[in-house]
Parts: C-alpha cells; structure tokens; sequence
C-alpha cells in the first residue's frame, strides 16, 4: 500500500477519548490527530516513539490529519488504522500476494449477509464455484512473542463468527482473515485471557469448517 500524499511524522503524547491523539512535530508544536481505532489499542502506543500520520484534503474534518502507523521502541512498526484492514485485504487478493483467494472474478465489499442484520467485509464470486464470504480482522496485540485478537472483548466479533458458520452451513465458503498489522508478529492465535467465549466460539467455528 502506497499512501499519497506520503506521511508525516511526529512524536507520541498520548491517545484519549478514543478517537484522539496529541503528537509532537519536529518543530517542538503539538497537534492533535484522528486515531481511527475503536479497540483497546492494548500494547500499541508507545509515548515518545515515532507515529506516521496522513493528511486528508478534506475542508469539512475537524482534525484533518489520521494516525496511520506506531513505531515500537525496538523498531517494529504497527498499522493502527484499523480502516485500512479491508484495503490491504483487497490489495492482497487482487496482487495475488493471498493465495488462498485466488480463482474468483468478482470482489465486492460490505455486502449484506446472514441472519444478524451483517455486512461481510469481502464477497467473492465468479458463477463456477461456491461464493466465498471473507471477514477480515486486524491484528495488532503482541504479548509473549505471538499476536492475539481480539485486544478487548468483542460481542461483534462474536457475531460474525455466528454468521460465518451460518454460512458455511448453507454451503458456502467462510474464511476468516486475520490481517497482522504488527512486523514484530509471526503467528496469531484466539485471546482466551481476554476474550475466552470468542475462542470457544472460533474453535467451534474451526470444527464446522471455518477457514482461517
């Protein structure tokens, strides 16, 4: 992924009230930025480390500039922008980097699904084969040399997982995408010391022919 314009950088000094962030430029003057991340964050945010931020041209945004990407203290790097997910799933599909999803003409986005009022966040099709619904997560929690999601309970999560089985039920291809936006991580596995009824349900999923 090529973000244009490129993106600036600052220091961290601290995320608050969720959706912001205060970072200090080169210049010694503090900005505030957006953090379009709604998790816990949990082991992301590193105070005095480098962050990399965009610029939106957009009139209408209070804070026109977006935390993109946390630098770690030994040099990792951390996409934080949790909106950026489904764009490098897309990106990795289409460029043939994910082989596993290979074979399929169409690729749609946010399409309805389900019994729970759910949008899944790729469709694959292409009429000579079993439609498949991906749902992508992002991964950004490293503990004890291994990457887990979810970073905070997630009652949705718990839900899209309810629909994927459904959908394999029916028939159809269900994978669930884990979309690691950490270089420090290598494997990923279900948070069961934050989340243990999510990994109960993803084992679940598993056995009735989840693809992970």
């Amino acid at each position: 992924m090529e973000f244009n314009p490129s993106l600036q950088q600052g220091k961290l000094i601290k995320r608050y009230k969720r959706f912001l962030t205060d970072i200090e430029l080169a210049d010694g003057s503090v900005i505030t930025i957006h953090c379009p991340n709604t998790g816990s964050m949990k082991n992301c945010l590193f105070p005095g480390e480098t962050v990399w931020f965009s610029t939106s041209d957009n009139p209408k945004r209070k804070y026109p500039h977006t935390f993109e990407i946390m630098t770690t203290p030994t040099g990792d790097m951390i996409g934080v922008n949790t909106g950026r997910a489904n764009d490098l799933a897309e990106e990795g599909i289409r460029s043939g980097a994910i082989t596993e999803l290979q074979g399929y003409r169409n690729l749609k986005r946010e399409v309805k699904y389900g019994d729970e009022n759910s949008r899944i966040d790729l469709f694959l099709s292409d009429g000579e084969q079993a439609n498949c619904y991906v749902e992508v997560k992002s991964c950004t929690l490293l503990e004890n040399n291994c990457g887990y999601f979810p970073d905070a309970v997630t009652s949705r999560g718990q839900k899209h997982l309810r629909e994927l089985i459904l959908m394999k039920q029916q028939g159809y291809r269900a994978v669930l995408l884990f979309l690691v936006q950490h270089t420090g991580i290598t494997k990923v596995a279900p948070a069961d010391h934050i989340d243990p009824e999510y990994g109960q349900l993803l084992r679940e999923a598993a056995k009735k022919g989840l693809k992970f």
